[in-house]
């Protein structure tokens, strides 16, 4: 993100700002930066360092080629994105923010993907991970399990509307990814090249992800050694970055909290909210979430008695859904490294996180707690241990696998459908 001469001004003077008001509270801003770095050891760290290890293996071997090739089916017409997209949407989906920018990244760095379709892919596949939706907002804050279930259905499936409108997104000016990766039944980017259409669609599709796994191995080159030292630097140094990023916003949010700013900023959304139906007192939820995603859902579940439990929920759904300007942060120096705009992200974030809250509202009187339909599939969660350590990096990879697996069966569905339809049509009899 390039710094226009106009920016640059108010960058150094909100700078200045900032380190005025850490000289000011020295004490706050040295629990603030404990306190974040705490959150990065015991929460982030664990989550994501393991999905970016196997996730650059993965690439390396070939088999998010090998997955692209058989997800293509499903992916193209559902979200305009190739079929490797599919495995961001999965990890994105399981591991939660920001690493299915990453993967996008490396998706765009290897030319799998064009920029319009990495900047819809990025925009609908960065959401929040289950285990910490569940374990550490619904069971930890709300202390009530049943909500799991709606405020997965409102932000997930936030995520899924908002890719089905980012498949429109350019649709006229869509830019061509690089050879190999347009078709879907290929079977890698020499075989393409070289074959003409009547060949391609005789290659079985699971021989053409195959070959495109194999061909995308022999292209890297690299030794499992030298593959898996590497993957595990570049992941050090990304979550390194992504630490940073979250010691200096919880910093910030402190001193602004010290120095009396945001009872300011409070004071202003109390007398906006009510306008919009909502209740005054979610507005230090609302703005909290704003700047960080942990701390504003915990103040929502926190939120005076006298708010209704759904309007607390909501503002967690939106609060999830927009992920925090620390996570924006996260996002856009990730995409910073490729042509990627963080700008169609921003707009989808904004879209996501108002539709979330829509969604839950809609959807409470049929799968809300005090339904005859809420969904009892998390009640065991509130007698486990609900914290948020190093299993859940395990715990998310298994969702990670199943979402996988769904894709896949919708790609097969996809493919039986247009063999059905092929069918059909050559035994009609010709006029």
């Amino acid at each position: 993100m390039r710094i226009s001469r106009l920016g640059l001004p108010f960058i150094l003077l909100a700078l200045i700002t900032i380190c005025l008001l850490m000289l000011t509270f020295p004490q706050s801003s040295w629990d603030a930066a404990v306190r974040g770095l705490s959150i990065w050891w015991d929460v982030l760290f664990p989550s994501l360092f393991p999905f970016f290890v196997i996730s650059e293996v993965l690439l390396g071997f070939g088999i998010v080629h090998f997955l692209g090739k058989l997800l293509d089916p499903f992916m193209r017409p559902a979200f305009r994105i190739p079929g490797s997209g599919g495995f961001v949407a999965a990890m994105g989906f399981a591991a939660g923010y920001p690493v299915s920018a990453r993967l996008t990244v490396k998706l765009r760095e290897q030319k799998l993907i064009s920029r319009v379709e990495g900047e819809r892919l990025v925009s609908f596949t960065t959401s929040s991970d289950p285990i910490f939706l569940i374990g550490a907002v619904s069971v930890g804050f709300f202390h009530n399990p049943r909500i799991a279930g709606v405020l997965a259905l409102a932000h997930y499936g936030g995520s899924v509307v908002i890719g089905l409108f980012m498949r429109f997104y350019k649709r006229r000016d869509q830019e061509q990814p690089a050879s190999g990766t347009s078709g879907t039944t290929g079977t890698g980017p020499a075989s393409m090249n070289s074959s003409t259409p009547a060949e391609i669609r005789r290659v079985p599709r699971l021989k053409a992800a195959l070959l495109a796994m194999h061909e995308a191995r022999i292209a890297d080159g690299r030794e499992l050694g030298q593959l898996l030292s590497q993957a595990i630097l570049t992941s050090l140094r990304l979550m390194t970055v992504v630490g940073g990023l979250v010691v200096f916003f919880s910093v910030f949010l402190e001193i602004l909290s010290a120095s009396g700013a945001m009872a300011v900023l409070y004071e202003g959304l109390q007398r906006l909210l009510p306008l919009l139906g909502l209740p005054s007192s979610l507005a230090e939820p609302f703005m909290s979430g704003i700047f960080e995603v942990t701390l504003g859902a915990k103040n929502a579940a926190a939120a005076p008695d006298g708010v209704p439990l759904a309007y607390k929920a909501a503002a967690a759904a939106f609060i999830l859904s927009w992920g925090g300007l620390s996570v924006h942060a996260q996002v856009a120096s990730i995409l910073n490294a490729t042509d990627l705009r963080y700008t169609p992200f921003l707009v989808a974030r904004s879209i996501h996180a108002v539709l979330s809250a829509l969604l839950l509202l809609l959807l409470w009187p049929f799968f809300g707690p005090d339904s005859s339909r809420a969904d009892t599939a998390f009640a065991g969660w509130g007698g486990r241990n609900a914290s948020y350590a190093w299993q859940a990096s395990a715990g998310n990879l298994g969702y990670g696998i199943k979402l996988i697996a769904v894709m896949l069966i919708l790609s097969i569905l996809v493919i039986l459908i247009q063999k059905f339809r092929t069918r059909r049509l050559a035994r009609r009899p010709k006029r």
